[in-house]
């Protein structure tokens, strides 16, 4: 697992090392996922080591106020939903 807390400047060795002991990546973040962080690594990803990509986040939508873990749970980036995210993947690979 890698914390990268902000898209630049991108990590690009350590997403790189980790690509090449991955046949999946997930990218999990708590804001819109176009042109977000993993947007950024799957651009990355495409042009140095091709790799599926799958991206957790909030899909074009207007952002809402509520309590975190409500919100968290609404956009399924809850603890179980991350779970059940890596299992389908798995699956499929």
């Amino acid at each position: 697992m890698i914390n990268n807390s902000a898209i630049k400047p991108l990590d690009k060795e350590l997403i790189l090392a980790w690509a090449k002991k991955s046949k999946a990546i997930i990218t999990l973040e708590e804001h819109q996922i176009a042109g977000g962080m993993g947007s950024a690594i799957a651009e990355f990803l495409s042009e140095n080591y091709p790799i599926p990509v799958h991206f957790m986040g909030i899909n074009d939508t207007f952002g809402e106020s509520g309590e975190a873990g409500e919100l968290i749970q609404k956009y399924k980036l809850d603890k179980e939903a991350i779970k059940q995210t890596i299992h389908d993947i798995i699956k499929a690979i």
